[in-house]
């Protein structure tokens, strides 16, 4: 069995151009393919996007201004180049000419103006809005110029800009939208356009032949929405399926056997963790939450669930991200667990609810099963509740005068490499829900200093001193029962070439073709 590292330099079994879709003589093949996912998007507007099934999806439509590579480098994409001001307060963007929306109308400055005016938009509710925050005004200077303007330096500007979730889509969508609606087929400058989208089945796109940059091959790509991993490997083994998202590591080894499938192994920046209700009992004692840190086996579940792909989190971001430090991992303690629980006040354990996900992330409903049984082994009594994903997001991203869950996993994948979107989305007090992903209801006064001051200050050594202490200081209060870092198991067709299988956990299509 092949075991995946994670290393901090980030790179891909498959390299891809950003828009060279490579040249090649057309062939009598069918080029078209089915990729089957565990999860469908929650949604496809880019203010309402909230995960990588989305993101997948919505990359082949919608472009950022930025493209984040899969060797972890900013490269143009609908914008072709960027300039900080001398004080750091303003960013220059110019912006690629001759590019048009799938219905026609023109990109140039207005559009990313209107854009990025109705993401900034509070009424707008959108959960990923701390991406661009601190931008005061967006200033279209001519028609391919704009101007960010800040009231003080935002250090990760340009990383949050190559965000999938900060996509540009035609103004004429959503221009006469009642308030509080979204977009419901995206309206981009991509490769592909939007043909359908059969809720709980299937989403469907066509190669946009009007596209600026070299045309994909393909001439269509569905992606189908398959929440059992076993539905989702007989799929690929029958042809069904050109493509799979997390292969179950038992069936990755069988399938390596077969001529006509290829086994992906790649890297990710994703962290897989269990959230504590921090203000509720009995989580909100730091004491019953190291308690079930140590409580639980984590390089058992990667040994034994996740065949050796991935490694016990060492802290909240993985080591690929800016900002990184090691401050974990938690080792397994059973009986130090035990008396953490007893210091707390529950010699004999406690009874919750853990809530999770099935199919989103690799192995999740038997990571769950694993947990309950080793938590039950020094006393916590767990009862699992399995949710769908979109209905699982509004569950847990509830305020917390109406939040209902107890534990509760999610996996969260720094997409930016800046530790900003890693520890300030989901650990600053200012991100609880509804505002943010913060769902773990945790504050800490200098962790919101040190993440407060690691946006403004420009030098990335003064950055990671900041994060470097916040990250101590988070390990030791731990608002996570902390799990793993990610890797990805993908499942191909022999036949199929070109796809790109991304960190940042999407597989991408504009460069694939079918032999």
């Amino acid at each position: 069995m092949k075991r995946l590292f994670l290393v901090c330099v980030i790179a891909l079994l498959i390299p891809a151009a950003v828009f060279a879709a490579g040249q090649r003589e057309p062939e009598e093949v069918r080029q078209e393919i089915v990729i089957a996912m565990g999860a469908q998007p929650e949604a496809l507007d880019p203010i309402a996007m909230a995960s990588a099934p989305a993101s997948t999806v919505g990359e082949h439509i919608a472009q950022p201004l930025i493209y984040l590579d899969q060797e972890g480098a900013l490269q143009p994409q609908l914008a072709t180049s960027w300039e900080a001001s001398e004080d750091g307060k303003s960013w220059t963007l110019q912006l690629r000419e001759g590019v048009q929306f799938h219905d026609g109308t023109p990109f140039n400055a207005d559009a990313v103006k209107k854009n990025l005016d109705r993401f900034l938009d509070p009424e707008s509710a959108a959960p990923y809005r701390f991406l661009i925050s601190e931008i005061t005004e967006v200033e279209a200077v001519d028609e391919f110029t704009v101007r960010l303007h800040m009231d003080e330096p935002f250090a990760p500007i340009i990383s949050h800009l190559s965000h999938s979730f900060i996509a540009m889509i035609s103004p004429a969508s959503f221009a006469d939208l009642p308030k509080g609606e979204t977009v419901d087929h995206p309206v981009g400058t991509g490769p592909f356009k939007m043909v359908r989208w059969d809720r709980g089945e299937q989403i469907v796109v066509e190669r946009n032949d009007d596209y600026y940059g070299d045309l994909p091959q393909l001439e269509k790509v569905t992606f189908k929405f398959v929440t059992e991993d076993s539905a989702r490997v007989v799929m690929l083994e029958t042809g069904e399926a050109d493509a799979i998202m997390r292969v179950p590591p038992m069936d990755a080894q069988r399938l390596e056997g077969r001529d006509d499938i290829d086994v992906v192994y790649a890297s990710s920046v994703r962290v897989i963790y269990i959230g504590y209700n921090a203000v509720m009992e009995p989580f909100d004692d730091p004491k019953i939450r190291r308690a079930l840190n140590y409580a639980v086996d984590k390089q058992a579940i990667i040994d034994s669930i996740l065949g050796g792909v991935g490694f016990p989190s060492t802290a909240p971001i993985v080591p690929a991200v800016f900002g990184h430090t090691e401050a974990g991992p938690y080792e397994y303690n059973p009986e130090r667990a035990r008396e953490l629980l007893a210091e707390a006040g529950f010699p004999d354990g406690f009874s919750t609810t853990f809530h999770h996900p099935t199919g989103r992330y690799l192995m999740d409903s038997t990571i769950a099963e694993a947990v309950q049984s080793m938590l039950a082994d020094v006393g916590v009594d767990v009862q699992l509740q399995t949710m769908e994903w979109g209905a699982y997001l509004d569950f847990v991203r509830k305020p917390p005068e109406e939040a209902q869950h107890s534990l509760y996993m999610l996996g969260w994948g720094t997409v930016t490499l800046d530790a900003d979107y890693g520890l300030y989305a989901l650990l600053h007090s200012s991100q609880w829900p509804p505002a943010g992903w913060a769902t773990s209801l945790w504050a800490d006064d200098r962790v919101d200093e040190l993440l407060d001051q690691a946006r403004i200050t420009p030098e990335r050594e003064i950055r990671e001193e900041l994060y470097e202490e916040a990250i101590e200081i988070i390990w030791d209060e731990a608002p996570w029962l902390f799990l793993h870092d990610e890797g990805q198991i993908n499942g191909v067709r022999s036949n199929v070439k070109g796809l790109i299988h991304h960190p940042l956990e999407n597989i991408s299509a504009w460069d694939a073709w079918v032999e």
